[in-house]
């Protein structure tokens, strides 16, 4: 493992990189970065804002389902597991009837 660089590695010339003559360009061409279908983006982004929302309103429901049952209010403590199970079912969907091109 003491060996120079370029005995260990035989293939890297002391010009690899910038002096490289297979190197053409410095980086990804022009329109690299945009996005090339805007319907797949607005697809994703909707639901990207539906499943935060979900989970948002889960935390949400947590904080006072916990509260509540702390407190020994049972009923309103079930009914927020009741909420936080149909958010789930509502992020579950939104997943699994989505494209499948991921």
């Amino acid at each position: 493992m003491n060996r120079p660089v370029a005995d260990r590695y035989p293939q890297i010339r002391p010009t690899s990189g910038y002096g490289d003559s297979r190197i053409r360009r410095s980086g990804p061409g022009p329109g690299a970065g945009t996005d090339h279908d805007p319907e797949r983006s607005a697809m994703l982004t909707g639901r990207l804002v539906v499943v935060l929302s979900v989970v948002v309103g889960q935390l949400w429901a947590l904080g006072v389902g916990v509260d509540a049952w702390m407190q020994g209010h049972t009923s309103t403590a079930w009914w927020c597991t009741g909420f936080e199970g149909l958010s789930f079912l509502i992020a579950l969907a939104a997943w699994r009837f989505g494209p499948t091109d991921h």
